[in-house]
């Protein structure tokens, strides 16, 4: 009796401790942040052993007057924790304002993380000491549409007092600010140009105000480089207001500009006139091509256009337009799937094997798009690597792991990520899995997928397609009669939320299917369920049930085509119909011309998704390009936009 009494106390007063450190913990850090470093130190100092010491120390010390001598022995003292790199960036930052470049130049290389910050002040270092690369590797940064950190100007100047930037090159970036929107950041770089050269801050104001006033009380006075580019913001402005409008217009400019700029100008309209899938996309694109000058089209520009051919099925020029595109582009999964079918339709079977063949072996949409070209019957994937008890008992001993699996208790989400990411960034595939079984266990489902899906050679795919919540899910489908495919509702909310219950997005999204309020409170108003309130959304059975449901509503609306469904469930079933065309199109055409980049990828990868769920769930593995199916074209537009659509 009394071995049990002492063994009870001990149990009990570990529990105590552990809880009584965590609230140590988290009255340290509301010290910190109030900036109570009597505090900090005081409930620091009751951390000591603890997983979490790191950060008193660290507490303490961005509290305190630092040196090099207190930050080295930091970072020697816990090597192994995201802080010291934290510590060292600040540093170096330090020392490079400062201009301290011997200290920034032992200590830059011992850097892991980084910025674009660090990144100036490692140039200026390099130009100091003579570096000539320096220059070479400096100059591609100035050109860029968004403003950069202080510590990039001393740089740049220095490129322009080395004639490395010229005067062209402070245009060519102000016209890539202004194409951007960013007029601020295109009012600090006029202040570059030659005196008398640059913008009138007048008239860009009234041309960032009202654009079509400011061309009809400029076009006939646009004299100077400085007008010209003015105009050409003003008309770029008009032409995301409406392409037709910009088109229009332009006639009562043109004499103004080279064709060099005429073709920009049409280059820009087409792109835009793109993105929105309109009918003289084509003539546009044409048009920038047929100058003396013709365009110069950009990475972006170049998709645009191959996506526009794909709807026209003019594979001819698909493949040309993929060629001209940049090498690293050119990589890109995405072209190389759709350069070979071009290859294809050009009969040049080989040559598009050879693409196919490759890319088959990558784990995502155009890789089992890739594997379907080749005729390769997609079935269970390989028997997966299982991690050893002891795999994951290493696993669970490492600092950084003990460290974020206490804060994620603690919901301190974001501190819990970046030690989670520093614990697994130099882990080998069987550890990876390992620390994915043991995120999968604690029910930080996200941190499993992300790191299951690190693997190079050994993966598990139970890791990377987690099926949580099954049988409630099973039930609510079979309680409200919902014929819904399991494997597509486990890719979409896979993609919504990785699982994760109480996910809220920045819109207000929330729970696993990522509700929106309005639509939650719309469908549970259909469901009849009286004392519904929002705080219900993240609770797993109530946002299954709603989430299911409004998902069959969707995939009813839409010709029982999951594809179609997915696209709505995130950009709104209006659109979807809307994004048709004229004539029928194959799934995978439709699915990449979606005109929102959030919801085309969106969409890839939940059917990518529902592949791969197929498979593990043991389900009849249909087809990717079945699953796609083909769209019907957009006569029935008008019947549907009056049937009820929902919120």
């Amino acid at each position: 009796m009394r071995k049990f009494l002492v063994g009870l106390f001990l149990v009990i007063h570990a529990g105590t401790s552990t809880a009584g450190q965590e609230a140590n913990f988290m009255a340290m850090r509301k010290a910190f942040l109030s900036g109570n470093a009597g505090h900090v130190i005081v409930y620091g100092q009751r951390l000591q052993g603890h997983a979490l010491e790191p950060y008193a120390a660290y507490y303490r010390l961005r509290g305190a007057v630092i040196n090099l001598d207190a930050i080295k022995k930091f970072i020697s003292r816990y090597p192994d924790s995201p802080l010291s790199d934290r510590l060292r960036s600040d540093w170096l930052k330090a020392l490079g304002k400062a201009q301290q470049w011997e200290l920034f130049a032992e200590e830059y290389p011992n850097l892991i993380g980084g910025d674009m910050e660090l990144t100036c002040y490692s140039l200026q270092q390099r130009l100091a000491a003579q570096d000539r690369k320096g220059y070479e590797e400096a100059r591609p940064l100035w050109f860029s549409a968004r403003d950069l950190p202080e510590s990039c100007t001393p740089l740049f100047k220095t490129l322009m007092s080395a004639d490395v930037l010229t005067t062209e090159d402070i245009w060519a970036r102000l016209r890539l600010t202004l194409e951007a929107g960013n007029v601020g950041v295109a009012r600090w770089i006029n202040e570059y140009l030659p005196e008398g050269q640059g913008l009138s801050g007048r008239k860009l104001a009234a041309a960032t105000d009202n654009p079509l006033r400011y061309l009809e009380s400029q076009r006939h006075s646009i004299k100077t480089r400085g007008d010209r580019e003015i105009a050409l913001f003003a008309m770029l402005r008009l032409v995301r207001n409406g392409p037709d409008q910009a088109y229009a217009y332009w006639p009562r400019l043109r004499g103004s500009f080279s064709e060099k700029d005429h073709a920009y100008f049409m280059a820009q309209l087409a792109d835009q006139a793109a993105r929105r899938l309109h009918p003289n996309t084509l003539s546009w694109f044409a048009e920038a091509a047929k100058t003396r000058s013709p365009a110069v089209l950009t990475d972006d520009q170049l998709g645009w256009k191959a996506r526009t051919m794909l709807r026209a099925g003019d594979w001819d020029t698909v493949l040309d337009t993929i060629d001209a595109m940049s090498p690293r582009e050119q990589r890109a999964g995405v072209w190389r799937y759709w350069k070979a079918r071009a290859l294809k339709a050009a009969g040049k079977t080989t040559d598009a094997n050879a693409i196919l063949a490759p890319l088959s072996n990558e784990h995502n949409f155009y890789g089992q798009l890739a594997e379907e070209e080749l005729g390769v019957a997609i079935g269970p994937s390989s028997a997966p690597h299982k991690v050893t008890p002891a795999e994951i008992a290493a696993i669970e001993r490492l600092p950084s792991i003990q460290r974020s699996l206490i804060l994620y208790r603690l919901n301190l989400r974001p501190e819990a990520a970046l030690e989670w990411a520093w614990a697994i960034k130099d882990l080998d595939d069987h550890r990876l899995l390992a620390a994915a079984e043991v995120a999968r266990r604690k029910g930080i489902y996200d941190r499993a997928i992300h790191t299951a899906e690190k693997t190079v050679q050994h993966h598990d795919f139970n890791l990377r397609f987690l099926t949580p919540h099954r049988d409630t899910l099973r039930g609510i489908l079979k309680q409200q009669e919902l014929e819904l495919d399991e494997a597509w509702v486990y890719g979409l909310i896979r993609q919504e939320s990785r699982f994760m219950s109480d996910a809220r997005s920045s819109a207000g999204a929330m729970g696993l299917m990522q509700l929106m309020p309005g639509t939650a409170k719309w469908v549970a108003k259909r469901l009849g369920m009286k004392k519904y309130r929002n705080a219900l959304a993240t609770e797993v059975n109530t946002n299954l049930k709603l989430g299911t449901y409004y998902l069959k509503h969707v995939l009813t609306m839409f010709d029982n085509q999951p594809m179609l469904a997915s696209a709505a469930y995130n950009a709104g079933p209006s659109r979807v119909g809307q994004w048709r065309a004229e004539k029928a199109m194959e799934g995978a055409i439709y699915a990449e011309t979606i005109p929102f980049n959030e919801t085309r990828d969106y969409v890839k990868k939940v059917m990518s998704n529902s592949m791969y769920y197929a498979s593990t769930l043991g389900h009849r593995v249909k087809p990717l390009k079945q699953r796609l199916g083909t769209v019907a074209s957009n006569q029935n537009m008008e019947k549907m936009a009056k049937e009820d659509v929902g919120p």
